[in-house]
């Protein structure tokens, strides 16, 4: 018995079609691109937040427009108080950063890498973590006054904790069979700790400085509202006694902006200092 092969068919004219599942027909993937994916949500917000002020649903005297926000900032831009206030909480925030960072970085590395450190400041670290440090603002006034000194400690104290916890931790998540194959190969201890156990410990410490830095910028709106003369949170402290929300939410809206601006800058960091680990970057 004979068979025929059947005819090749001609190319459809048709053009390509995507399908729900996001497959285009003829093999090739329909996906939207991460970055729009990313500024969906915020947009999202946004409009809904227009769309409510807009009709009404959303009172002025609840919350101003977005383009009430919008004309503000020009405003404060234009008469140079908006720079000002972003370089005066910007300063309050790299130095108590930087106090802080400082702190948890000693102290981490001598509980993570020494037992007798580990007994002695661990469980200290611990214990003051379960206080609020938002509460040790009267303490602060008391101890520093009511000048920049309290404002910047508060920052500090924010940023040691998530520092502190996230590089110890990485320092002991070391795998004890690297570092008796670095023994093995005739590895010192500072060799060890230079090599094998502060690489294991950077992804943790990114994490950590990821925290901190959001937390530097959250513990600034609380630090801010001690008596300040500059910076964000004096604008917030004026526009509260006058019920100017737009004023309060553009103030709220560069603090999320600096926040997300730091976070991004760590993003890229991360990237570039951890190119030699594969890391699992989610199901596309």
């Amino acid at each position: 018995m004979t068979t025929h092969a059947a005819a090749p068919q001609a190319p459809s004219a048709k053009p390509a079609r995507v399908t729900i599942r996001g497959t285009v027909k003829g093999g090739s993937r329909f996906t939207v691109p991460r970055s729009v994916r990313r500024a969906a949500s915020p947009v999202g917000l946004v409009l809904l937040w227009f769309l409510t002020s807009a009709t009404g649903v959303l009172p002025e005297s609840v919350l101003a427009s977005p383009v009430d926000v919008v004309e503000q900032a020009v405003e404060l831009t234009r008469n140079g108080e908006l720079p000002s206030a972003v370089a005066a909480s910007g300063r309050r925030a790299a130095t108590g950063f930087l106090i802080g960072a400082t702190i948890a970085l000693v102290l981490s590395l001598l509980a993570g890498l020494f037992r007798l450190g580990e007994d002695v400041i661990d469980s200290s670290m611990g214990m003051f973590r379960a206080i609020p440090w938002v509460g040790l603002i009267p303490l602060f006034i008391v101890w520093f006054g009511i000048e920049e000194t309290p404002k910047i400690a508060l920052v500090a104290l924010g940023v040691t904790y998530p520092l502190y916890f996230n590089i110890y931790g990485g320092i002991r998540a070391t795998d004890a069979q690297l570092v008796e194959a670095a023994r093995m190969m005739g590895l010192g201890r500072l060799g060890l700790i230079t090599y094998v156990i502060l690489p294991s410990a950077l992804p943790g410490a990114l994490v950590g400085l990821r925290y901190a830095l959001s937390t530097a910028w959250l513990a600034l709106v609380f630090a801010e509202q001690i008596n300040a003369d500059a910076g964000l949170g004096y604008l917030m402290s004026n526009a509260q006694q006058y019920f100017r929300t737009d004023v309060i939410v553009l103030c709220l809206v560069v603090y999320a902006l600096l926040g997300l601006a730091c976070d991004f800058a760590v993003r890229i960091l991360s990237r570039r200092l951890l190119t030699w680990r594969a890391n699992f970057e989610g199901e596309a």
